[in-house]
Parts: C-alpha cells; sequence; structure tokens
C-alpha cells in the first residue's frame, strides 16, 4: 500500500506499512536511542556533586567536560546526514552507538582530566545521529503533514531520558558509582546500535537526482526557509540545551541553596515538563497550522515567553526558583520546533542533511553557551561548600538575554506590514483610481 504526498514540490509515493510494525520496529528502537543521548547528555548534572570533589574539577573545567559531548556531537554533524541520506539510519546507528558505548567505557575509567574529557567527547561523537536517524527512518514511512507531532513525540521520548538522568540516576548512585553506571550505560548503548539495525525494515533507497555530498548539504544553508527559521529560533535553542544539561541544576543548588535531593527532584520534575510541552507544542502547531497561523509565529511567541523565563532567573525571583526551574525546560520546548520548519519546507530525501546542518550549528552553539557559561561563573570566588554567588548567575542569564534578543526584535520588524510589488501590467489608469474604489476579493492592495 502506498500514499501520494508532496515532498519539496515533487509528487512521491510513500510505502505504507502496517502502524504496529512502524511503532514498534521502526518508532521505539530509534526512540530509545534518542532517548540513551539524552539521559548521557544530561548525566553530568546530578554527577556534578560526585565527581567534582573525586576529580578535583572547577567550575570552569567542569563546563569544559560536560560541553565536550556537544563540539564532539557539533563536528559529526555534517558526515552523519551525508551518511544517512547515503546508508540509511540502519547502517549508521550500528556504527555510531558502538562508538558511543566506548566512549562511555573510557569515561567511566577514566583517571585524568584529558581521559575525560576524551571519553566525554566519543559518547558525543557517537550519539550524533541518534534524533536525526529517528526522524529519517520513520519519516520514509509517514506523509510530511505529520512530522510536526512525530517529533513533538520524539522530544517527549528525548525528555524521558532527561528525567531518568536526575531521581532515578540518583537512586542508581546509592547502589554503585558513577564508574559503574557508566559501564553499565557503555554496554547497554551499543546493544540498542545491534537491535536498531536487526529489527528495523530497510527503506527503499530514494530517488534524488543530487548525490549527498558537501555541495548539498551547503544548499542547505542557502535555502530561504532554513535561514529564516535560524534566524530566530537557533539561539534560544543553544541556550536551552547548553543550560537546561548543567547549569539550571548548578543554579537551583547555588543561589536557591537547596541540597542534592531537592535539586534532583527539581531537575526529575523539569524533565516531565519537557515531556508534556514537547507533546503540546507538536500538537498546537499541528492544529493552529489548519487556522492559518504559521509555525514561525507560533515559534515567536514561545521565544519570547522563553526569554521572559530568563528575566526572571535575572531578577532573581526568589519565592519562584523551582517554578522557573521548570518553566525554563517547559518554555524551552518550542525551541525544539526548528526541526519540524526545517524538515516540512526540504524535500524527503534531504532531511538527513537538513537536521544534521540544523544540529551542527545548535550543538557548537550549545558547546559555546555551556562552557562560556561556566567561565561567566567562574569569575567569582565559591564559598566553602563550592556554590557560587548569585550574583554570578544573575550576569551570565544577562548576556544570555542580550545575545537571543536580536533575533526576536527582527523577526517581529519583518512581520511588519511592506510595500507589495507593483504588478508590471497594471493599467496606468487602474493604478491611479485604484485606491478610490474598494479592493475585490483575493486582489492585493499596496500597502505600507
Amino acid at each position: 500500500m502506498s500514499e501520494a504526498v508532496y515532498t519539496g514540490g515533487e509528487r512521491r509515493a510513500v510505502k505504507r506499512l502496517p502502524m504496529s510494525v512502524v511503532f514498534f520496529c521502526v518508532f521505539l528502537p530509534f526512540a530509545f536511542g534518542h532517548f540513551l543521548s539524552c539521559m548521557l547528555r544530561n548525566a553530568n548534572a546530578v554527577l556534578a556533586p560526585y565527581m567534582q570533589g573525586k576529580m578535583a574539577l572547577d567550575a570552569g573545567e567542569f563546563g569544559v567536560l560536560t560541553s565536550a559531548f556537544f563540539l564532539a556531537f557539533a563536528l559529526v554533524q555534517l558526515p552523519v546526514g551525508i551518511a544517512l541520506d547515503r546508508y540509511g539510519p540502519r547502517m549508521v546507528q550500528l556504527v555510531l552507538m558502538v562508538v558511543a558505548g566506548v566512549g562511555a567505557l573510557v569515561f567511566a575509567w577514566a583517571e585524568n582530566f584529558p581521559t575525560l574529557v576524551a571519553g566525554r567527547a566519543l559518547i558525543g561523537l557517537g550519539l550524533g545521529g541518534c534524533f536525526m536517524s529517528a526522524v529519517k527512518a520513520i519519516s520514509a514511512w509517514i506523509a510530511p503533514h505529520k512530522l510536526p507531532s512525530l517529533q513533538g513525540y520524539l522530544i517527549a521520548v528525548g525528555g524521558l531520558g532527561a528525567a531518568a538522568a536526575t531521581v532515578p540516576m540518583r537512586v542508581l548512585l546509592e547502589h554503585t558509582d558513577w564508574r559503574g553506571l557508566f559501564t553499565t550505560l557503555g554496554g547497554l548503548t551499543a546493544c540498542a546500535g545491534l537491535v536498531m539495525w536487526l529489527v528495523a525494515p530497510k527503506a527503499a533507497p530514494p530517488r534524488v537526482g543530487e548525490p549527498p555530498t558537501l555541495k548539498s548539504v551547503l544548499a542547505v544553508y542557502r535555502a530561504p526557509a532554513f535561514r529564516q527559521a535560524i534566524s530566530l529560533i537557533l539561539l534560544p535553542h543553544m541556550v536551552f540545551f547548553g543550560i537546561q544539561g548543567l547549569w539550571i541544576g548548578r543554579w537551583l543548588g547555588d543561589a536557591a541553596r537547596l541540597d542534592g535531593a531537592d535539586v534532583a527532584y527539581l531537575l526529575y520534575l523539569s524533565m516531565a515538563a519537557v515531556i508534556v510541552g514537547a507533546i503540546g507544542v507538536g500538537v498546537l502547531t499541528e492544529r493552529l497550522a489548519k487556522r492559518g497561523i504559521a509555525p514561525l509565529d507560533l515559534a515567536a511567541v514561545g521565544v519570547g515567553l522563553f526569554m521572559l523565563v530568563q528575566l526572571a532567573i535575572v531578577c532573581n525571583f526568589e519565592p519562584s526558583f523551582g517554578l522557573l526551574a521548570v518553566l525554563f525546560t517547559l518554555v524551552g520546548t518550542f525551541t525544539g520546533m526548528e526541526y519540524a520548519i526545517v524538515a516540512q519546507c526540504m524535500p524527503r530525501e534531504h532531511i538527513g542533511r537538513s537536521a544534521t546542518c540544523l544540529n551542527l550549528l545548535i550543538f557548537v552553539g550549545a558547546f559555546v553557551v555551556q562552557a562560556g557559561f561556566g567561565q561567566i561563573i567562574g569569575l567569582w570566588t565559591p564559598d566553602a561548600d563550592q556554590r557560587y554567588p548569585a550574583i554570578a548567575y544573575q550576569v551570565g542569564f544577562s548576556v544570555l538575554v542580550l545575545m537571543q534578543l536580536p533575533g526576536l526584535v527582527l523577526f517581529l520588524l519583518r512581520r511588519r506590514p511592506v510595500e507589495c510589488e507593483l504588478r508590471i501590467n497594471t493599467p496606468k489608469e487602474a493604478y491611479e483610481i485604484g485606491p478610490l474604489r474598494p479592493a475585490r476579493q483575493g486582489e492585493a492592495r499596496l500597502v505600507r
């Protein structure tokens, strides 16, 4: 059975599988890989108290260590995008998940800072294709208009993985140390790649005129829809990934003076908020699109709300520290709309490259944000409990807000009415008397 759909102006027939097969053999295996990716990405937020003392790491070093994941994740994006479109997600994920498993083992048994960074980077390198592989694999069997809700579900699964890196991971650390935990996660990650290879159905090779090369990747960056989306959402997305994975937890411990158990619980609630927010944003995007509201307009509203939450943190609004931490992740899920907006505007056979081009920018930025935020915090001296003052975080979040503000302002300026182009074949008389008569239905009018 097949269904005709439009992808990037080209009419293509998409083979349909029973939804039960798509769910169990495609969605679940690849979504589990994304689950592990988010869990390992956010693990250091809970591991910080366990590792910093034993490994003698200051705030700047720990920021660099944690952000090494993002840098490696970003560097692998373009090769992964080309490989996904050329070899398919099954083969790509088998190789990458094994690399991530090896990285987890290196990290688990590292005895010094450089080896820790190398292990963390290998983890990021191996997990660099999880989300895009899932999108690529599932999009082979569904119509493009379902992508927003699909990606919402995938982000929700990622939220479950991030939630598993909070209270559940803290409970596990009562029975083992962080080395044993990462040894187990390394084996589980490699096994997940093998499962994807064994159970996922092989999609038909794409009918593509242009081979997936570096030149075709650069064409993605030149696409107007791609540039319009990233000009608004890219910086907020960088901030969301870079701060949520490490510094929100440290902010709760340092500025709010909460103990480790309370911080882990609030991080757990925050990840639950990611699940609710991701699904809600996906459903809301599809429903509003039916009413003529563009996804990019909804994203602008979300970015504005996200910046308001950060401004409340800058103001050090003490009675609501816990609420602000949850709102940061809940509202931050609007930044995930970037993937759906870009994927809907690109041809189906370019989805792998489009997603990885976007991820390259996001994770390079997340690396800079996470490491740079640590350097800002490190300008202050911690107290005897290794807690940094609230003013350090206020300055850090102020810098982040100033970074994001121009994108939102430029979007709002572009939304102002502009002068429409005059059609050349418009008669002179009609142009002169046009403003004196009412416009007919469907007729463009000169506005400013």
